[in-house]
């Protein structure tokens, strides 16, 4: 009796983990008819240029500033779009390949900017082996989108999605020719979205764990029920191959630039006129606020939508049009999707009050026409304060070389033992703005620090080199 218990024991134990094995994989997805479906509409491009013999290896976003060796981003933005074998000189005449997918009948394909820059022939070879002749319709750099158009009709076209419904953690689909591998398969899970890359203003990317290789490059990620939801479009990389981190601009934005493209041939994007930072623990202490969160204003540009609508520097953009900001890199990308003339709607926290501002948005500048900021020139200091600083007054060439009036700022000379150093205050620095005051005078500044409390965390609006930032430090006990 005890033996039959003991077998009738073991049968139900091997029933219920063959019963568990078999719910596992009913619950695992099964892409067959996704692919089958949708193949036909991925493409292979490959390009052609003429007469530009140089050193290349890797398609890159260009101006991109540079990053510390030590810094897990220091190699994110190489493209994944070989050009070259190792980085040799390329000869006179250049082939190079990625992926695409047509998105309507007659012939129009969406593939990534950096895939068919700088080219002087792009050919798109369909699933069925037929190749055709493409003409760039229009490419943005900004949101790495280019649309192309075939002499086709009748074409298999992909669905489109919408990203928004994407959940992380959802199963996704990439097809594309990965190293020239033809109609090649991989799937993941999204990992996060929303992403804010490195010199990517305009693009909060779809990050996810599928593999994507040189060659993957502009082709469709699609969500389980077939619909295209990004552009597989950058990895991290430190060998230029799969690492498990790819990023995807989102469908909806690429479909906003197509509309443009087709349009008008360019692309054009909504712009308020402010320079942010992020808001980290210390700066969030120094401002009262129970958590880090929005975008701090550095800088408001003058004569920009964000001066007229009454931004001021210290403001802190909690909400724009309704969207909490977690992060400053979220505003980019919703400023810039703004139309122009649009009237947006701004929740800001000054002075510890929240308060709501309409700001109406114009169209973002050409890059040359852009403020840039040039180091000042320090004349000599008296000693240092308890923040470890020693201050002097700017001269009237140095305002005018730097843009400020005669009563705005006080200069930087040297950074001794203090908080200032951990802070990355650095002479030639500028002193804006001490705990919301602004600093007109050397004297002043030096008040306003002797009369700060032992221990309190206060918040300096500097102008450096590169251009204005709120740092935070704690005065010594």
């Amino acid at each position: 009796m005890r033996n039959k218990s003991k077998q009738i024991t073991i049968f139900l134990l091997c029933f219920f983990l063959l019963s568990l094995g078999k719910a596992q994989a009913q619950g695992l997805p099964d892409f067959t008819r996704l692919v089958e479906q949708n193949a036909p509409a991925v493409v292979n491009i490959s390009t052609v240029s003429h007469g530009k013999q140089g050193f290349h290896q890797f398609h890159g976003p260009r101006n991109a500033p540079p990053l510390p060796e030590n810094n897990p981003f220091s190699d994110l933005f190489r493209r994944y779009f070989e050009e070259g074998r190792g980085g040799e000189m390329l000869p006179e005449e250049s082939e190079s390949l990625g992926s695409g997918f047509i998105i309507t009948t007659d012939g129009y394909v969406l593939t990534n900017h950096h895939v068919v820059d700088g080219a002087d022939e792009v050919i798109v070879r369909l699933n069925n082996r037929k190749s055709y002749e493409a003409k760039v319709i229009g490419s943005d750099e900004g949101s790495d989108i280019a649309l192309l158009k075939i002499d086709a009709e009748n074409l298999p076209a992909v669905q489109i999605g919408d990203s928004k419904n994407l959940k992380i953690g959802a199963w996704v689909l990439a097809i594309g020719s990965p190293f020239g591998f033809d109609a090649t398969v991989t799937a993941g899970i999204v990992s996060a979205k929303g992403r804010s890359l490195p010199s990517e203003n305009y693009v909060p990317y779809i990050q996810t764990d599928v593999a994507i290789n040189p060659g993957n490059s502009g082709g469709p990620l699609f969500d389980l029920q077939g619909k295209v939801v990004g552009i597989n479009s950058q990895i991290f990389s430190r060998s230029g191959g799969f690492m498990g981190l790819s990023f995807a601009v989102p469908i909806e934005l690429a479909m906003n630039v197509v509309e443009q493209l087709r349009k008008d041939g360019h692309v054009t994007r909504g712009y308020l006129g402010v320079l942010i930072q992020d808001v980290d623990r210390n700066l969030a202490e120094s401002f009262d606020m129970s958590r880090p969160q929005g975008a701090l204003v550095a800088r408001v540009i003058k004569d920009s939508p964000a001066e007229k609508g009454g931004l001021q520097v210290g403001d802190i953009i909690l909400a724009f049009n309704q969207q909490q900001l977690h992060d400053s890199s979220q505003l980019p990308p919703l400023v810039g999707a703004t139309a122009v003339g649009e009237e947006a709607e701004l929740k800001v926290l000054r002075n510890g009050e929240e308060t709501n501002l309409r700001v109406r948005i114009e169209k973002l500048p050409a890059e040359d026409d852009q403020p840039q900021s040039e180091k000042p020139k320090t004349p000599e200091a008296p000693e240092s304060n308890k923040l470890g600083l020693v201050f002097s007054e700017l001269t009237a060439e140095e305002r005018e070389q730097l843009g400020l009036s005669s009563e705005e700022g006080v200069g930087v000379k040297d950074v001794r033992e203090g908080p200032a150093v951990a802070a990355g205050v650095k002479p030639g620095d500028v002193v804006l703005m001490v705990d919301g005051k602004k600093i007109a005078t050397l004297s002043q500044l030096e008040k306003i620090i002797q009369d700060v409390p032992k221990g309190k965390t206060i918040a300096l609006l500097l102008l450096k080199p590169q251009g204005p930032v709120f740092v935070a430090m704690r005065t010594p006990e």
